[in-house]
């Protein structure tokens, strides 16, 4: 059994995509990032980051106590690794999933972040911060179009947590000013995985969890935090 300490959000998603591929038994504890729950010090003792998502594996292959992991990235490779699933065992193949996979996480991930929070939360529209997001998001969805050119996935023929890490962060596209008519391939990947019925099911779980617009006091909690944020939980 997983134990998914989730909200959804793009991150969120990864592990769930994971999950519902995978067939892997799993619950989901809701952590609600608007009211605070990542400050909760039974949280942070396993996700000192707090941020979520974070698992528990209450059954690891070592047969020994459970075993904790946070950060996405980290969660979609150790559940790659326990199941033995979409990640190669080639050194080659291998290399070539996690270099994307860092991509999403040092390139799209915190990019398309900051494009969401200056065009949409941000209480002052900042021009030069908007164009830049923007731009910047532009330029990652032109590397992954580059990318899969004459690939199905992204590291070849195979779905991979590659994939899995970089869908969520696609769905957005609207927001992020972003027109996948002028990226054909990345369209047609998306499109793609947007119809795995595992897809369905893990966007399935995070339905009605949250409200559609976000609070005042939401965007207090979320983009107010400081170091003293995490001492003082």
């Amino acid at each position: 059994m997983i134990e998914l300490y989730y909200w959804p959000t793009p991150n969120g998603h990864k592990i769930t995509l994971f999950l519902e591929e995978a067939g892997l038994d799993y619950k989901i504890f809701p952590i609600n990032i608007g009211a605070g729950d990542q400050f909760k010090p039974e949280f942070l003792a396993f996700s000192p980051n707090n941020r979520m998502p974070a698992i528990i594996d209450r059954d690891p292959a070592d047969g020994g106590e459970p075993i904790t992991v946070f950060e996405s990235g980290a969660i979609l490779q150790y559940l790659a690794e326990k199941t033995g699933k979409f990640l190669p065992t080639d050194v080659r193949g291998r290399k070539t999933v996690m270099e994307w996979l860092f991509w999403q996480m040092g390139g799209l991930g915190p990019m398309a972040g900051q494009n969401h929070h200056f065009g949409t939360y941000a209480p002052e529209k900042i021009p030069y911060a908007i164009t830049r997001y923007v731009n910047e998001t532009n330029r990652l969805y032109g590397v992954l179009n580059k990318r899969l050119e004459g690939r199905k996935f992204i590291a070849g023929d195979d779905y991979s947590i590659a994939d899995m890490a970089s869908y969520p962060w696609v769905v957005s596209h609207e927001k992020q000013q972003q027109d996948l008519n002028e990226f054909p391939n990345l369209k047609r990947w998306f499109k793609a995985i947007e119809a795995r019925p595992a897809t369905i099911a893990a966007y399935k779980v995070g339905e009605g969890m949250r409200e559609p617009i976000m609070s005042d006091e939401d965007k207090k909690v979320l983009f107010g935090q400081t170091a003293k944020s995490t001492q003082n939980a």
